[in-house]
């Protein structure tokens, strides 16, 4: 390609194949699609050049910041671009099909929830509520990119910009040294596992010779039958070490050291958004980069067109020699993938032979038992270190880890399903969607009680929650409902979201006959039994334990802001119990287009 078609090929990416000036774009192109993001991106100049004024001190940045988060929400959810088949963007870059408009909608929600609960806590002052919602949705943006990553480099670029600003909301109370220090080993930690998530990029990037991750795939699927061992282990180390950053962002064992001290230092607003909005981001690349580069996908549209294209880079493979040179026959295949990337139909039979049912196979084992193991060890450690815990938030950043090793369980069932019936690995990813929607609620709505309740108590010990049933009666229920729905028992929501991850690990070993997913659901059923006594502690104090002599009452009715936001939050893990199948066939239609 020259340079001029190079450019016009970038116009047509950004904008589109649309009249008009530079300022018009079609809904498909790359800018259609990035509207939320650019919209955050909008809100946060706004917020900053408020302050430069005079008149700006007046203002109170909350409508501002609630206003355009709730329009990105509109954008992302309501008003999304319907695309036939997953769609990449950027020139390959991201990615927009149906799994990024629920959970980038799913992300968006959680941020307006948040940014009405700072309000209602009133635990930013008119100094500094400005940079705290500058962080806030500046890590909301490195998430959304998350979410949408398709590129090795976009994983880490998402990945830091959605950690830096979490280092410094951490430290949001500043004048406690408990808060300074949590932020200061949240931030020692994420820096060493995000550089060996960067060395682990460079050694996948390196042997394909490629960070495009459908290339990735493509490449692998070709390469992996007579992949020679020194190079089958630099691929294994690569794929360790990226999932080490990974692993850090869902606060997965063993990188899970910085998130009681920071859910402990931090406060129940932060810790509300970096359980869930974090929780759902990672989740999301989690899935990206799995099913990526284990899973070989039907090339789909490129933004502000609509012809196929993967884009497909020449690298050492089985054709080439002992020193990497790639053979002719492979550089004719290759070249004739054309300038827009379509791939020529003699490599797509190549790769066929070779894809998911062949070559890719122990790859994809691979990926699905590391998965595997970590959930496990997650959910367990998590389980059993939230026994001995005395504070409210370090016993929810417990079960925060615990219920990230419930939601990977769903990764092991898809790369196991990923051959033998695809519809069944997408069933898995949409049972990882209803989990997301529906912790969602329950994990935000219990910190929003934590954070109402310490504005009146001035405590976050569980002593100090002792015959809080005798003062607030409602938000005791509440937060019981809560609590029982994290368990996961019926007739509560979080029994669906538990159900659906469950379901897919019995279909994935009724269909494949592999025992490790077998193995998993027995672990996460003993899990859930386990989880039952630290639950039921919360609940009993609360309830049968007499009023703690360090207390004063506690005025919190229902029939307050604070009481109709807790109450909104609970009502939805009562609901969508017996809406489940509603909730289903939504998380079904957004993962329709993972498997192509």
């Amino acid at each position: 390609m020259n340079l001029h078609e190079i450019v016009s090929q970038l116009i047509l990416d950004t904008r589109g194949d649309v009249a008009g000036g530079w300022w018009a774009f079609s809904p498909t192109s790359s800018v259609g699609v990035f509207l939320p993001e650019i919209l955050l991106c909008a809100t946060i100049v706004l917020i900053l050049l408020v302050r430069v004024f005079s008149w700006g001190q007046r203002i109170d940045v909350f409508w501002p910041v609630l206003a355009g988060s709730v329009l990105a929400l509109f954008l992302a959810a309501v008003h999304a671009p319907a695309v036939a088949q997953r769609m990449e963007c950027f020139t390959g870059l991201l990615v927009y099909d149906s799994f990024s408009i629920y959970m980038r909608s799913l992300l968006l929600l959680s941020v307006v929830l948040v940014v009405v609960l700072t309000k209602l806590t009133g635990i930013l002052n008119h100094e500094e509520a400005p940079d705290v919602y500058t962080l806030v949705l500046g890590a909301t943006l490195g998430m959304c990119l998350m979410i949408s990553a398709n590129h090795l480099l976009m994983v880490f670029l998402a990945v830091e910009m959605a950690s830096v600003p979490s280092y410094a909301l951490v430290a949001l109370m500043k004048q406690r040294a408990r808060a300074s220090e949590a932020a200061l080993k949240y931030a020692v930690y994420g820096a060493a596992t995000s550089g060996v998530m960067l060395y682990g990029i460079s050694l996948v990037a390196g042997l394909v010779n490629s960070a495009h991750l459908p290339t990735i795939a493509r490449v692998l699927a070709e390469r992996l039958p007579d992949l020679p061992g020194d190079e089958a282990m630099v691929l294994t180390l690569g794929v360790l070490m990226i999932m080490v950053g990974l692993a850090f962002k869902l606060a997965a064992v063993p990188f899970h050291f910085w998130c009681p001290d920071a859910f402990e230092g931090a406060t129940a607003e932060v810790n509300a958004f970096l359980s869930v909005a974090s929780k759902t981001a990672a989740l999301g690349l989690l899935v990206r980069v799995v099913i990526g580069i284990g899973v070989v996908v039907p090339p789909g549209l490129s933004a502000g067109g609509g012809e196929t294209r993967t884009l497909l880079v020449a690298g050492p493979s089985v054709n080439s020699d002992s020193r990497g040179r790639v053979s002719p026959r492979l550089d004719s295949d290759l070249g004739e993938t054309g300038p827009r990337g379509r791939v020529s139909p003699k490599l797509d039979s190549r790769l066929g032979e070779t894809g998911p049912r062949g070559g890719m196979t122990p790859f994809q084992g691979l990926l699905g038992k590391l998965v595997a193991l970590l959930a496990m060890l997650t959910c367990t450690l998590g389980n059993l270190a939230a026994y001995g815990q005395t504070n409210i938030k370090r016993l929810l950043a417990y079960s925060t880890i615990a219920h990230a090793g419930y939601m990977m369980m769903a990764i092991p069932a898809v790369m196991a399903l990923a051959a033998e019936n695809p519809a069944l690995a997408e069933k898995a990813v949409a049972g990882l969607g209803v989990y997301l929607a529906v912790y969602l609620f329950m994990n935000l709505g219990a910190f929003s009680v934590v954070a109402f309740l310490r504005n009146v108590m001035h405590s976050e010990l569980i002593a100090d929650y002792a015959g809080l049933r005798r003062h607030c009666p409602g938000v005791v229920v509440c937060l019981s409902l809560m609590l029982f729905s994290l368990l996961g028992i019926p007739p509560l929501a979080g029994f669906v979201g538990k159900f659906a991850i469950f379901a897919s690990l019995v279909e994935g070993y009724q269909v494949t006959g592999q025992g490790y997913l077998l193995l998993l659901f027995l672990v996460g059923g003993a899990n859930t039994a386990l989880s039952l006594v630290y639950y039921l502690r919360v609940v009993k104090v609360m309830t049968l334990d007499p009023d703690s002599p360090t207390r004063g009452p506690v005025p919190l009715p229902l029939v307050s802001l604070p009481g109709f936001f807790v109450v909104a939050l609970t009502l939805p893990t009562v609901i969508l119990f017996f809406a489940w199948e509603f909730l289903n066939q939504y998380a079904l239609r957004a993962a329709q287009q993972l498997l192509g």
